[in-house]
């Protein structure tokens, strides 16, 4: 049985063990950028409250399921009603709703003024079916220093909480018992034992998945209290071949959710760019958000989206949006909990991070903190078209002048967000300047490399600059003292 869900990482901090590959604004939502444009991507939904902290693990494995294995360490041992399975629709959701948008504006015709619109593996050892295996399976985990504090069996996957007294034993434990595991996991595994984490360790139980009727792997819901806020992600770095991409998407009671340990910075947005762009808004966020990865020092964590979604509250939850917000029993299905009618006064306030991360830059687990803060906040495009119908008089050759460089502006803009060589989308500036007579359109500046309009003046400015410069260095050469000759030397 094949299926397509989960590879690399669980909340990018989950070491894959397997075979598998391995209405306010007059603008209305046009595109998203959301996380399949992602390769080697996790997805992680994480909810905050005091110390309370529940994370639901989804991401794209591709293989066969009896071949997926994970291992995510937890502060502490987790009890059966702490794990769950979740509806992988609650991801889906989420993920459309905060993703990076074009939005669409429409410019008026100035000779004609008119209303617009507004707008795992098989047969684990942890389901053991007699008293006796159990003992023996303890008794042999022992042997290596690893204790089995608990084993559950929920939905299509069994499940172990493991604790373990040095790596190399765990490591060796998990080579025995039939998990393909990196060579290096354990200089991963060490920092976690030392810290006294537990380990859960997650596989397939191919008898439940074919009982359930789901032809694939759901995502897992964990729960607990502890102090700290993070998500570990070295153990997923253990398997990794170059970076990974994280998507995370956390709710609090009180604000923005920031990270502590590296920066937490805004991905460029409200930034005017061409039409065209719209057909190929996928390949333009992925290279807008490597160019911003790459500006940053490839160590930041990129705020995507950050907004007050509290059900039945009556502001905005986005501009502009995409479709109706999250129902409140999907947000109590990610684990928020005082989201309900009830809950008088509490907000839920919605964080989208998106992080890319690698052995290399980030040698550290992620740490969180929930913060005040509530500002508003979403990666969004803006499209303008231009006024239809006839422009001909006075003011609608003035809007043509201006719409000329307004589309050198957004080339410009375009060049700087992605690096992309724009020289090939001349003609979406030049179509502009051809509506314009000849005398108006002889008078244009020429856009400069690659787009971007001379501050002042047009090119007899230019030229005038030129001569003045010219001049200033041929009296500088005249005027300058001539070198002193030593007597003596001639």
């Amino acid at each position: 049985m094949h299926t397509h869900m989960m590879t690399r990482t669980l909340l990018g901090a989950v070491a894959l063990l397997a075979t598998g590959q391995a209405m306010a604004f007059c603008g209305f939502y046009v595109a998203k950028a959301d996380a399949t444009l992602f390769n080697d991507k996790s997805e992680v939904i994480l909810v905050r409250d005091g110390e309370r902290t529940v994370i639901t693990m989804s991401n794209d494995f591709k293989g066969n399921v009896k071949d997926f294995a994970m291992v995510v360490p937890v502060p502490v041992v987790l009890e059966r009603d702490d794990i769950r399975i979740a509806d992988a629709s609650l991801f889906r959701k989420l993920d459309s709703y905060s993703a990076p948008r074009l939005v669409e504006y429409f410019d008026e015709n100035p000779c004609q003024p008119l209303y617009l619109y507004d707008s795992v593996m098989e047969n684990v050892p942890a389901a053991a079916t007699s008293t006796r295996g159990e003992r023996e399976v303890e008794k042999k985990a022992r042997s290596y220093g690893v204790t089995i504090e608990a084993t559950y069996t929920v939905g299509e996957y069994d499940i172990l909480i493991l604790s373990a007294k040095e790596s190399t034993g765990l490591k060796q434990w998990l080579l025995d018992n039939g998990y393909k595991i990196p060579a290096t996991a354990h200089e991963v595994l060490d920092p976690y034992i030392k810290s006294n984490l537990k380990f859960f360790v997650v596989k397939v139980n191919l008898k439940e998945l074919q009982a359930s009727g789901f032809n694939s792997l759901r995502p897992l819901q964990i729960r607990f209290e502890h102090p700290k806020f993070m998500l570990p992600i070295r153990l997923g770095m253990a398997n990794s071949s170059g970076e990974q991409d994280m998507v995370v998407y956390a709710f609090t009671r009180t604000g923005r959710v920031e990270c502590v340990n590296y920066r937490t910075v805004k991905v460029p947005t409200d930034r005017n760019i061409p039409l065209f762009v719209k057909e190929r808004f996928g390949r333009f966020y992925k290279d807008l958000f490597a160019r911003a990865w790459r500006r940053e020092g490839r160590n930041a964590v990129f705020l995507e989206y950050a907004w007050n979604v509290t059900p039945n509250w009556g502001g905005m939850k986005c501009d502009p949006c995409v479709g109706p917000p999250p129902l409140d029993q999907q947000f109590v299905d990610a684990g928020v909990n005082w989201s309900g009618r009830g809950a008088q006064g509490a907000q839920v306030f919605f964080t989208r991070l998106h992080v890319r991360y690698g052995r290399d830059k980030f040698p550290a687990d992620l740490q969180f903190q929930v913060t005040p803060n509530t500002e508003h906040y979403q990666a969004r495009y803006v499209l303008t078209h231009p006024a239809q119908g006839d422009l001909s008089c006075s003011e609608g050759q003035n809007y043509l002048e201006n719409l000329y460089y307004r589309r050198g502006r957004e080339m410009d803009e375009l060049a700087t967000l992605t690096g992309w060589d724009v020289s090939t989308f001349r003609s979406y500036v030049r179509e502009i300047g051809d509506r314009l007579p000849p005398e108006r359109r002889n008078a244009l500046d020429a856009p400069l490399a690659p787009f971007r309009r001379p501050p002042g003046g047009g090119p007899g400015a230019w030229a005038f600059l030129a001569l003045l410069t010219g001049a200033l260095l041929v009296a500088w050469y005249f005027a300058r003292p001539l070198p002193q000759v030593a007597k003596g030397n001639v």
